[in-house]
């Protein structure tokens, strides 16, 4: 049946004004055993990245054949002297000019329409052609049809225009391998704006609302592939306006540097247009094109303003651009040191980030995980945000007032995470119910999704909540104050779960919580069910979505929150900066308000060194044996996978709950965060303990660390207080940690937790920045094996391009943590799998480098951070920022079954159907009308892998950050 006929009948498009940013969960398949004999059928593209004396080979093995290829053997040849030098993700060898590729153990099933890519690197002398053949067991592959080349001409970035105006959208495609162009669609985001079926394509659009919009072009050969423009941001005025780009510039002392200005509609006589330094600093000044004259024939044609710096001058000014009868436009100009190529850098890519036609940012000014909406991840929409991107835009501003003195933007973005983000009093009605003698009721987490709904259990025992009592007194209030963690920012899914709402309904707009993970380790994102915060019983079955999760003898409505606890420690990270930053300025009291809500977000966020259910720490072998504690003794004082807090919605039922977790990551450890939280005066906590409790998580992130360490450098995965999430028995010789046992891959395995090396970057950068403050040994000790294993790991290439870990595999364990005597830990190991471009693992990276090398001095850590920064800056800039095409083979599992026990039925707001026969996309029809989704559709009907260019939120401010750490500290 065609995809688009299993689409519900009780369908919903939903649309938003402009376009659009996590951890990039991508699978690998698994397992491995002999080739089938059913014929292979199969294609093979090959990349290649050359740098005159050598290159790195990519070969992306597509099986087009119905049934899965279990096994798989990939040859081909050279024409020239191509010498293999090494190889990954299989086992290469060269015998003369031939070349072949076994699968390693782990990739060699390849299920139908699926993909597996391998790679290797080789030295030549004379030339470098590619092979234009290759067998998959035996058996000749074809190359794939290459999808039409398309480019939206018009209009042009970052353009603007009055209401009314006709809005000239215009496109060129080139198809491949002899198809023609059929048609081409012009799309605002996902809404279909019109079709052209002739060349030359064009559209007129006089009818675009005002605000941003991001617009693209899809252009449909006669072969059925499809090809999709780049998104050109455009915005619409409520009238005549001047248009200056762009709206932030960097200039070094002594140089000067121009902003474009032009008009957004066409005026009837000639238009003078006058710029003015109007505040800040008078070391900048215009030079060039303070009067400037647009006619009827040349409104639309942009006209250059120059700004001269002198030579001594720091800072920032305003400059602003008037017209009669127009709106009127700003540029914010910063003099930087003569020496600051990096902060120019940083507020380059800052106006790309922040631009509204770029699409970074919902109407609210709500980061958006990604600019593109069809991205699974951890979030499954690219208009969701987490918690995350919200602690990144925090310190994306808190750098901004570094480089700039501007520290409006940093309290306006805290201000922003406190509106959306963190729940108002009416999201959390009955706090005052919660009783911290009996904190939550047991149920016991299971290995696979099938086998929940996990029954409640009140009779195993619960231990008691020692810090609920010590919040009420200190800030005068039941509610908790943290991030949740997962927002539908454009209500796609329609719960309507806006801040101070319960579930007011798909009528609503904007920003709406939900969750998604609740069903044990084996649950990846493609097998998760949506489901509001505030589950009222109005979409889902009769009980809502609550029995799915968890079996009791009825249900309540009821509300509940989430906190992801590594991102509300990255915002207390944020603030130690802004303040550390604003007081070099002598500007500490213009943050001193936002240090305060810093201060007690850490203070909550001390519910995530706790057990679940408040069990003693050390040696819990079953949930009857393992006691509930008082005080503090069920406190593992490290940052956990989460903390969690739910009641009823009915103010007169009178209940509450709150829940830590057992399991432990390294990869979110903040010795940053615990260090300003217990000796930054400006970030002390209010309650009687937080200070103490967070001096006690610092020694024992950084004793974590150590225990984590395996004998080449990496970081392992973690420990846990409840085995299998259920107290059990851990098999015989788990090692432990202050009686927590070693899990390799804690908390999810679907993929398993510890093998992205994003989480080292990003947790090692922390001990980086820990250690720069604090020339603290014990961090010493961990970053410098790690930086050593690391840089080993690394390929700079002669052009300046870069290869950085990707997927770790992990053998072995540590020994027991002894803190008198730590054990060297011989026998566990990493190794790298495969090598990547990933741009925000590589400024994560080049951030913990650039920290260490500042207190350590190491030239090689400086000179690699560099050389990072410097290949992302010069290879992989793009209209919207810096990013890398991926290929998202994971994509196969759109149609990956979700389980619904068999009898359960209901609906999702928009109509789709819940039961036992739900997959990822029929539960989110939504994806079907996405202008990506032919990619999707096309692979999942035996098409190559689809690539995509993602623009995370996350990784944009994270280079960015990079940019900025490298000009503070080593430019």
């Amino acid at each position: 049946m065609n995809r688009k006929g299993r689409r519900s009948a009780a369908r919903r498009l939903w649309t938003a004004v402009a376009a659009a940013l996590m951890l990039p969960l991508t699978t690998l398949a698994t397992g491995h055993s002999p080739a089938q004999a059913a014929a292979v059928a199969c294609s093979v593209d090959y990349k290649t990245n050359d740098w005159g004396s050598g290159f790195t080979a990519e070969l992306t093995l597509t099986n087009r054949s119905t049934d899965p290829l279990d096994g798989w053997t990939l040859g081909y040849a050279y024409t020239g002297d191509q010498k293999l030098t090494n190889g990954w993700n299989g086992t290469w060898s060269q015998s003369g000019k031939n070349i072949t590729v076994k699968n390693a153990d782990w990739n060699g099933k390849v299920a139908a329409g699926a993909a597996v890519t391998t790679g290797a690197q080789f030295s030549y002398t004379d030339r470098n052609a590619a092979p234009t053949a290759f067998t998959v067991n035996g058996t000749a592959c074809t190359g794939a049809h290459k999808a039409p080349v398309t480019v939206l001409t018009s209009p042009a970035a970052g353009a603007v225009y009055s209401q009314g105006d006709s809005v000239p959208l215009a496109a060129t495609a080139a198809a491949a391998d002899g198809a023609t162009i059929e048609k081409m669609e012009f799309y605002d985001d996902t809404t279909l704006l019109g079709t052209d079926s002739s060349a030359p394509y064009t559209l007129a659009k006089d009818d675009l609302a005002t605000g941003t919009h991001s617009l693209y072009a899809k252009a449909y050969d006669s072969m059925g592939a499809v090809g999709e423009s780049a998104p050109v941001g455009i915005t619409v005025a409520a009238g005549p306006a001047i248009v200056a780009t762009p709206a932030q510039l960097g200039l070094q002392q002594g140089k000067s540097g121009t902003f474009d200005v032009k008009l957004s509609t066409q005026p009837a006589a000639n238009v003078t247009v006058t710029t003015a330094r109007t505040a800040g600093n008078t070391g900048l000044s215009v030079t060039g094109g303070s009067s400037l004259t647009f006619t009827p024939s040349n409104w639309s044609t942009a006209q250059k303003v120059t700004i001269g710096a002198d030579s001594s001058g720091t800072g920032a000014a305003t400059f602003t651009v008037t017209a009669p009868g127009h709106a009127k436009a700003t540029v914010t100009v910063t003099q930087l040191a003569a020496s600051k190529q990096y902060d120019a850098r940083f507020l380059e890519l800052y106006g790309k980030i922040t631009n509204p036609a770029n699409g970074y940012f919902s109407p609210e000014g709500i980061p958006y995980h990604s600019v593109e909406t069809l991205i699974v991840e951890a979030p499954d929409h690219g208009h969701e945000t987490t918690s995350e991107a919200y602690s990144y835009l925090l310190w994306l501003q808190a750098m901004y007032g570094k480089v700039t003195g501007d520290w409006s933007k940093f309290n306006g973005a805290w201000e922003l995470m406190e509106k959306y983000m963190i729940p108002t009093k009416a999201d959390q009605p009955t706090n005052s119910f919660y009783t911290p003698g009996k904190p939550a009721t047991y149920a016991p987490e299971h290995d696979q999704p099938s086998q929940y709904p996990a029954q409640l259990d009140p009779g195993v025992s619960v231990g008691q909540d020692p810090i609920a009592a010590e919040l009420k007194s200190a800030y005068g209030t039941d509610d908790v104050y943290g991030m949740h963690w997962l927002q539908d920012v454009d209500n796609v899914y329609g719960y309507g779960n806006a801040p101070g709402k319960c579930e007011a309904g798909p009528t609503d707009t904007g920003p709406s919580y939900i969750n998604t993970f609740q069903r044990g380790p084996q649950e990846s994102v493609w097998e998760t069910v949506p489901q509001p915060t505030c589950d009222a019983f109005k979409y889902g079955g009769k009980n809502g979505y609550l029995d799915l999760f968890t079996g009791d003898a009825s249900y309540a409505k009821q509300w509940k929150f989430t906190n992801a606890p590594d991102a509300d420690a990255r915002a207390v990270q944020a603030a130690y900066w802004a303040d550390v930053w604003a007081e070099q300025q002598g500007k500490g009291s213009q943050v001193a308000g936002t240090l305060a809500k810093a201060a007690k977000m850490g203070d909550y966020l001390r519910y995530s060194m706790y057990d679940k259910y408040f069990k003693r720490i050390g040696n819990c072998t079953s949930p009857s044996s393992c006691p509930g504690a008082t005080g503090k003794d069920s406190s593992h004082y490290l940052m956990s996978w989460y903390y969690a807090w739910g009641g009823a919605t009915d103010t007169s039922a009178g209940w509450a709950w709150r829940i830590g977790s057992s399991h432990t990551h390294g990869g979110y450890q903040n010795p940053l965060a615990a260090y300003a939280l217990s000796s930054y005066a400006d970030l002390k906590p209010k309650s009687a303990t937080g200070q103490a409790d967070w001096a006690r998580s610092l020694d024992r992130q950084l004793e974590f660390y150590r225990w984590l360490q395996s004998d080449e450098g990496g970081i392992a995965g973690g420990a846990t207080n409840s085995w299998a999430g259920r107290y059990t028995t851990p098999p015989a010789g788990t090692p432990t940690f202050y009686g927590m046992f070693y899990d390799e891959k804690p908390v999810y395995h679907d993929p398993p937790s510890n093998q992205w090396f994003g989480f080292q970057a990003w947790s090692m950068e922390r001990v980086a920045e820990y250690y720069q403050q604090s020339g603290d040994a014990k961090a010493k000790t961990v970053l410098d094996k790690w930086v050593k294993w690391a840089l080993s790991k690394t390929t700079v290439n002669p052009d300046g391009t870069y290869r950085i870990p990707s997927t770790l595999q992990w053998s072995g364990k540590p020994d027991t943590w002894n803190p008198s005597s730590p054990g060297a830990n011989t026998g566990l190991h990493v190794t790298v799998a495969d090598y990547t471009d990933d741009v925000g693992v590589a400024a994560a990276y080049a951030k913990t480098l650039t920290y260490y090398a500042d207190r350590s001095g190491d030239t090689q850590a400086a000179a690699t951070a560099k050389a990072l920064l410097d290949g992302m800056w010069n290879h992989h800039q793009d209209a919207l920022g810096i990013a890398v095409p991926e290929t998202r083979a994971d994509y196969n599992r759109f149609d990956d079954a979700v389980y619904i026990p068999s009898g359960w039925s209901g609906t999702m707001p928009n109509g789709d159907a819940i039961n036992s026969s739900s997959t990822f996309d029929s539960i989110r029809s939504f994806y079907e009308d996405d202008p990506n989704w032919s990619k999707v559709e096309a692979y999942l009907q035996g098409g190559a892998a689809p690539t995509f260019t993602y623009h995370r939120f996350w990784a944009q401010a994270d280079i960015a950050l990079a940019l900025g750490a490298y000009a503070e500290l080593l430019e």
